[in-house]
């Protein structure tokens, strides 16, 4: 296997990026498409102070699924509006809806995240779901994006939980790389891992725990400081680069597991993530120290830590076999965690995150 490693086009970030877009589609072509979530129609388009129209560029709206359906629907409009540069703008299932189509329609695609809520914008790759939001497969782009745009005031503004998301995503790609280098497993651009890749994953963890507490105190009083900034490129840029460029393991195959389940459709991407990450702690054997340091930082920014945080009854012994079943299907990133791994080694470590995550509520605090 060779080593492999895989990037945008260009990253562009700081307050008031926003207003390089046009620009940016003219670089790459003539008539622009943005596919935008509600929210980004009804509050941050009018005002990004960009004169759609005179700029040449049409606006569709996102209706909320990354499924087949959704994606068939946007390639249509790409192709009666004919326009040659596709721009998604708001979070991750737009951004990934935006991504298939355009690859689907061999046009290029710019990526403009709202909020930093995962790291789907760098990436060549992109979750689909079924219309009722069950995790289905993952589609592999011919190439990343031509271009990331992160405006960090229109972040700034967006609701504190989005960036705390985007941190529990983030929190799983050191660790996630660690175990694809040990067991030698592919990453997700179909190579081995680079040195690249995994010093960009042990930085995003290291950025995490450094600036993520702050970042999120100036998140909640919509202020752009450095640390809000840093954790946005975290987040971003170097989770995406760092996922896809040294590989997936435990914490990924348990999200997608936990997407089963109903009860937990209300949760974000990240939030599901981070509770994948501490079972899987337990799962591989990690140093009590390690495992102290990751739960600690959760409870401080707010991430999940117990299976009740999602919502999921833990006496539901069949509910949570599904999902452990599911973790460890072929195709699933489980297979890259060293060794084999069985769906009751992944039960009995989601119990065990859950039962550190009670204990530590009970403990008095200083």
């Amino acid at each position: 296997m060779f080593k492999k490693a895989v990037f945008p086009g260009k990253y562009i970030q700081g307050p008031g990026a926003i207003t390089q877009l046009p620009a940016l589609i003219k670089l790459l072509g003539k008539r622009g498409l943005i596919l935008a979530s509600p929210s980004v129609r009804d509050r941050v388009l009018p005002r990004c102070n960009i004169d759609l129209s005179t700029a040449g560029i049409h606006a569709e709206l996102f209706r909320g699924e990354c499924c087949e359906d959704e994606i068939t629907r946007v390639i249509a409009c790409v192709s009666e509006k004919q326009v040659d540069v596709l721009v998604g703008m708001g979070g991750g299932k737009t951004i990934d809806t935006a991504k298939t189509a355009a690859d689907r329609a061999g046009i290029p695609v710019i990526i403009v995240p709202t909020i930093a809520s995962s790291d789907a914008p760098c990436s060549g790759c992109s979750v689909l779901y079924s219309p009722n939001g069950v995790f289905e497969t993952v589609h592999y782009q011919k190439a990343n994006p031509a271009a990331v745009l992160v405006d960090v005031d229109i972040i700034a503004a967006a609701p504190t939980r989005f960036l705390v998301a985007g941190m529990g995503d983030a929190l799983a790609t050191w660790f996630e790389a660690r175990s694809c280098e040990r067991s030698r497993s592919g990453n997700e651009c179909g190579g081995s891992s680079t040195m690249v890749g995994l010093h960009i994953a042990k930085l995003c963890y290291e950025t995490l725990l450094k600036y993520g507490v702050t970042a999120k105190l100036a998140n909640e009083r919509h202020l752009v400081t450095p640390a809000l900034e840093h954790v946005v490129e975290a987040n971003i840029l170097l989770s995406g680069l760092g996922f896809e460029s040294a590989g997936l393991a435990a914490a990924h195959a348990i999200h997608n597991g936990l997407t089963a389940l109903t009860e937990t459709h209300s949760f974000y991407h990240g939030e599901k993530v981070a509770f994948g990450v501490l079972a899987g702690l337990q799962l591989t054997d990690a140093s009590p120290d390690e495992s102290e340091a990751v739960f600690s930082f959760c409870e401080a920014v707010g991430l999940p830590t117990t299976l009740a945080d999602l919502g999921v009854d833990i006496a539901s012994t069949e509910k949570l076999m599904t999902v452990a079943k599911m973790a460890c299907a072929p195709g699933q990133s489980m297979s890259h965690e060293a060794g084999t791994t069985c769906p009751e080694e992944v039960f009995n470590a989601m119990l065990a995150a859950d039962a550190i995550g009670q204990a530590r509520r009970r403990e008095p605090r200083n």
